[in-house]
């Protein structure tokens, strides 16, 4: 399926240049009221729940897609800077019939996005998105499609958001603990948790020590966050704490750092939430599900605790749809998306921290003990760019190439060669339990690619 707008996750592009323009914005949203217009065409009453993270161009794109929504009906409530995964909690819990987060999540400040969820609070699915591409440039959209002026929507600010997240949050905690005698430091990234994480973990009587709490609309996911965690693990060192948390721009990922100030990913959570909720009977079908990325010593790690990984593609919403499918409770990526699907719907990089701060809490372990738990098969990703529209990937020379190495990889490793789904690049990413053998795979493959 050809996709003109809408990639792995959401639309997202440069701000203030197509299709990240306040014409586009406008047109999203009225596309999007258009496609979920109910049976009998009425949409008055309905309602949008709005929020964004700390980037510049957020001032713009809000007031944009608040416009449409308004002129096809629909009520809008503005929440302000919030976490995704929040907008996802509200849009269940105020029964909207949409949610909206512009955000581009990890991305620099120049990037920017929209992430549509649907009443359940699950991010649409492609089926809904290709419906509502093929409305945003129909001529009729911005004419016939207009509610009556005496049906326009209404839009309002919510003032209590944070604080509900951060009551939402907090509910998660068992109850039996708080977070007393635990020092931690906290990168919000300069971005959409800049408010809710720091008041949460101080609630829960945590020592916290922040980083990236200052957002100017520039700074967001600077030298900072999930992406960026040297200043983080730095920190952690010289400030001797028990653990450091990074979350990214719009807080749906989650990076730790140990007491030692090492880097800890979304493979080991998993692999450590995996084997809790195992032992808690928590974890549905004894499954756990990752994507293609995810290190296959996570996968024979899991395995030998008698634990299955589904891998599903690249991309949370897909992990999440996999989840749905087999009623499975914990997915996640090696990129710190972790979904826990008995608080939400969505990664969590807060709720995520939590969980794994419990068992911290509990076991009285060291950090480093407790997230450094399998040793990770050597693994290495490498970016081929191309011109766009072109199709190597198609070429009969590349084919054979991989071929040939997954010939050679196939009884110790794993090879996974993908276009991005944002960008005009190939990632080609090998594993293997022979790091010299993996390299010359990878640098093979890209030499073919980018002949």
């Amino acid at each position: 399926m050809t996709r003109k707008y809408f990639g792995t996750d959401g639309i997202r592009g440069r701000a203030n240049a197509h299709p990240m323009t306040a014409d586009v914005a406008l047109r999203v949203a009225m596309a999007t009221a258009r496609v979920l217009k109910r049976t009998d065409g009425v949409l008055a009453h309905s309602r949008v729940v709005i929020g964004k993270d700390t980037r510049l161009s957020c001032y713009m794109l809000e007031q944009a897609m608040s416009a449409g929504f308004l002129a096809m009906g629909m009520d809008v409530v503005l929440t302000g800077p919030i976490p995704t995964p929040a907008i996802a909690v509200l849009t269940r819990s105020m029964r909207a019939d949409i949610g909206v987060m512009i955000s581009a999540s990890h991305n620099p400040f120049e990037d920017n996005g929209i992430k549509l969820f649907g009443a359940d609070g699950f991010k649409l699915p492609d089926s809904i998105e290709h419906d509502i591409e093929g409305w945003i440039d129909r001529d009729d959209l911005m004419s016939s499609e207009l509610a009556p002026s005496d049906q326009m929507g209404r839009a309002s600010r919510m003032e209590d958001a944070i604080g509900r997240m951060v009551e939402y949050a907090k509910a998660s905690f068992p109850r039996k603990h708080t977070l007393e005698g635990i020092k931690i430091v906290l990168d919000c990234a300069n971005g959409a948790a800049y408010k809710v994480a720091p008041q949460a973990l101080w609630e829960l009587e945590a020592e916290v020590i922040t980083l990236g709490v200052s957002p100017n609309g520039k700074n967001i996911n600077d030298h900072c966050g999930a992406t960026h965690t040297e200043a983080l693990q730095k920190k952690v060192v010289e400030e001797g704490t028990d653990i450091g948390i990074a979350l990214d721009g719009d807080a749906d990922r989650l990076i730790l750092v140990d007491e030692k100030g090492v880097r800890i990913d979304g493979d080991q959570i998993l692999a450590l939430l995996g084997v809790h909720l195992k032992n808690e009977g928590r974890l549905a079908g004894k499954t756990v599900v990752s994507t293609v990325m995810s290190n296959l010593g996570l996968e024979r790690y899991l395995a030998k605790e008698g634990i299955t990984l589904l891998r599903a593609a690249v991309g949370d919403r897909y992990v999440v749809e996999k989840m749905k499918e087999g009623g499975y409770t914990l997915g996640g990526e090696q990129s710190g998306h972790i979904v826990l699907t008995e608080f939400g719907t969505t990664g969590d990089g807060l709720l995520a921290a939590l969980q794994v701060l419990a068992i911290l809490k509990e076991r009285g372990q060291k950090a480093s003990q407790l997230l450094n738990i399998f040793k990770p098969v050597p693994q290495l990703l490498k970016n081929v760019r191309f011109e766009k529209g072109g199709k190597p990937l198609e070429r009969a020379d590349v084919q054979e190439a991989l071929r040939e190495a997954e010939m050679t990889l196939a009884q110790s490793g794993r090879l996974l060669v993908r276009p991005s789904g944002t960008e005009p690049v190939i990632r080609v990413m090998a594993e293997g339990d022979d790091p010299e053998m993996v390299e010359q795979m990878v640098e093979k493959i890209c030499s073919v690619i980018g002949r």
